[in-house]
């Protein structure tokens, strides 16, 4: 086994790092600081709480910005800035952080958030702030033992997968069938793509990013955080770009796994691994509409996930098929360049209005990332709490809630209402415009976008909003289901993409011999929180079914659970000479009955919806119902009696190979 290379530096990453500010500096940047953030430092550096209580307490933000002044008086903000620069020249930038008890952390947020943080989010906090390890202890691997693991993917799960086996010392290989690292950071390349999650969440844990350019950073920004990140690791090294896994078979004789590559240029490859990790995801394959015609449109005809760079769309006349999140990003980013711009749409997304999403970072902010201890870190955990956990209640049905066709909970209405209010500001001089714009369902019931200037673009005159369904396609047009004819010359469809078929290009066949596919079927997807499935020894999903978190944050956050917990599997194979973990059929079904009693009571039942989310018989295949706080506690440590389990010395016995539905 070749030797890991060194691991990446815990905590922040400055693409290029920086000098220490001088006193001067330091005093500029405060001035910039966010006030219930730098209190927050101030509370945990110095151990003084006065910094969180009258007249210092920070007031509860309202709506989505920052809340930079904490509602604080301009001289008391003053104070506060005057006594940081104290405390921080006083004690050095250099100096860590002191540790702080995970209790004490969600004392500290509830004060700088100014609402309540349950406390049994204190242990995760702390793993969010760096203060406890997310890392599995794993012991090395025996010599002369073999264990390699292939991981199936160089998207953001199949990268934090491979850090963690990297660290630890467990050979690997990454199989990427692009020619790059990113996934679907590196496929999606259409004009003002971007993340509508805040740069400062949108990193790992144990590689933030303190120098973003924007509080939402943009596309080629991101991805070369990736590459940045896949490189200095050593990852890069050990990846096998243009290489698509076809067929995946487990050889019980041998207790391995025995993979078909398609390499490219018409050459396949026979590999072997004793672990096998999928990290394609749920959003890899473009969901291209079958309309009549559409060969024939004879202009170019592009998908937003498979851009063409060289598609010039500068004073022609295009037609944008869909409007969900890419269409949200482009249509506004191409609005300038065309010389006129169709949107069709088949049903009105809620947008939520940021005014952090254009706003671009400053030398003062990123010095205040990169250099105040535990500023970065504090920052993080205000965004994570306010975009991740709490916005998990307006996606809870309220069985008694008077109001369900419009709303599913008291806090439901009132976003809809503030959501409402902001497309009728927008739109207040097309009632045209208005009346095709305002959704019908509750919020959530799709995952609510960010404004990117949507609706100003939509009021231009060069630009139309078409609610017709399109029924065909011929040279130079679309057709409408109500007769119209819109002349086009370029087509772009932001259309998604086929979420529901989980692992669908791959042909997987476990001990039993079943095809995978034939027992999920063609959209029913389901795996033990959604990482293991019966009958498929030693393999793991990242990204899987069910784990889609709909209700806000990142799925780098639960990406990073599912990824600890495949490593504290693999160090108990280690530790207790293991060949194999199967998780059990029975823990299985419990797990998945659990789970669908919990989304029975979720928005993404609303029937005034269609959505990605659900399946052709209406069960929600792709989003968790847990919030961050439910999924670690259920992902945080494996439990051995939910699974199978074959020591080394006995796998090759004649009982140890009995078939996974005897073993049921």
């Amino acid at each position: 086994m070749t030797p890991p290379s060194s691991p990446p530096a815990a905590g922040l990453v400055p693409a290029v790092p920086t000098p220490v500010p001088s006193r001067g500096e330091l005093r500029a940047a405060l001035r910039e600081a966010n006030l219930p953030t730098l209190l927050t430092v101030l509370a945990h550096l110095t151990g003084d709480d006065r910094w969180l209580r009258e007249p210092y307490a920070p007031t509860r933000a309202v709506g989505l910005d920052d809340h930079d002044t904490g509602g604080l008086d301009p001289a008391v903000q003053q104070e506060v800035r005057a006594a940081a620069l104290d405390v921080l020249l006083a004690r050095g930038l250099t100096t860590p952080a002191p540790a702080l008890a995970p209790a004490r952390i969600a004392e500290l947020l509830r004060a700088s958030v100014a609402e309540a943080v349950p406390a049994s989010y204190g242990e995760l906090l702390a793993e969010e702030l760096g203060q406890t390890p997310r890392d599995a202890d794993v012991p090395p691997v025996p010599a002369g033992r073999d264990l390699h693991v292939v991981i199936i993917g160089a998207g953001l799960s199949g990268l934090c997968q491979a850090i963690k086996l990297e660290q630890a010392g467990i050979a690997y290989t990454v199989l990427e069938k692009n020619h790059g690292i990113g996934g679907t950071w590196y496929e999606n390349t259409y004009p003002g793509c971007g993340v509508d999650t805040p740069s400062s969440l949108y990193s790992f844990s144990f590689a933030q990013r303190p120098d973003w350019s924007r509080y939402f950073v943009q596309r080629d920004e991101l991805h070369a955080y990736w590459e940045q990140l896949a490189a200095d690791s050593g990852v890069a090294a050990r990846t096998r770009f243009g290489c698509e896994v076809t067929a995946a078979e487990w050889d019980a004789e041998a207790a391995c796994w025995r993979l078909a590559v398609d390499a490219g240029e018409g050459r396949t490859e026979a590999l072997t691994a004793d672990v096998l990790i999928s990290a394609v995801g749920l959003l890899n394959r473009p969901a291209t509409p079958r309309i009549d015609g559409l060969d024939a449109f004879g202009g170019p005809v592009v998908h937003t996930a498979v851009w063409d760079p060289d598609v010039d769309l500068a004073g022609k006349r295009v037609a944008v098929i869909g409007t969900g999140a890419s269409a949200m990003q482009l249509v506004p980013a191409i609005v300038d360049d065309a010389a006129r711009v169709t949107v069709f749409q088949r049903s009105p997304q809620w947008a939520v209005p940021h005014p952090n999403y254009h706003r671009a970072t400053t030398p003062a902010t990123r010095t205040l990332m990169e250099h105040v201890p535990g500023y970065a870190g504090w920052y993080r955990l205000r965004v994570f709490w306010r975009f991740g956990d709490r916005p998990h209640a307006l996606t809870q049905i309220d069985r008694g809630w008077k109001h369900p066709d419009r709303s599913i909970n008291a806090a439901s209405e009132t976003l809809r209402r503030y959501l409402t209010h902001h497309i009728e500001t927008e739109l207040k001089d097309r009632p045209d415009l208005l009346a095709k714009s305002l959704p019908t369902y509750p919020p959530y019931g799709k995952r609510p976008l960010v404004d990117n200037g949507w609706y100003r673009t939509l009021r231009r005159d060069d630009v139309d909003l078409v609610t017709d369904a399109v029924t065909s396609v011929s040279a130079g047009a679309v057709h409408t289901a109500a007769g119209e004819t819109i002349e086009a010359d370029v087509i772009v469809l932001a259309t998604g993409f086929q979420s529901l078929k989980i692992l669908g290009p791959m042909d997987i066949r476990g001990r039993s011999g079943t095809l995978l596919r034939d027992t999920w079927g063609e959209d029913d997807a389901r795996a033990h929180l959604g990482i293991t499935i019966p009958d498929l020894p030693n393999f793991f999903c990242l990204y899987g079914p069910n784990t889609n978190t709909g209700h806000g944050g990142t799925i780098i956050l639960t990406s990073e659970f599912q990824v600890r917990y495949v490593m504290e599997l693999l160090a108990t194979m280690v530790a207790d000479d293991i060949a194999t973990v199967e998780v059990r059929q029975a823990a299985h079904d419990a797990y998945n009955t659990e789970l669908d009693a919990a989304l029975e009571d979720t928005i993404w039942t609303h029937p005034g919806m269609t959505t990605y989310y659900r399946n052709s018989r209406g069960r929600i295949v792709t989003n968790s119902p847990w919030s961050y706080g439910d999924y670690w506690r259920r992902t945080r440590r494996p439990d051995l009696a939910d699974f199978h389990v074959e020591h080394r010395a006995a796998a090759t016995t004649a009982d140890d190979r009995t078939t996974a539905s005897a073993r049921s």
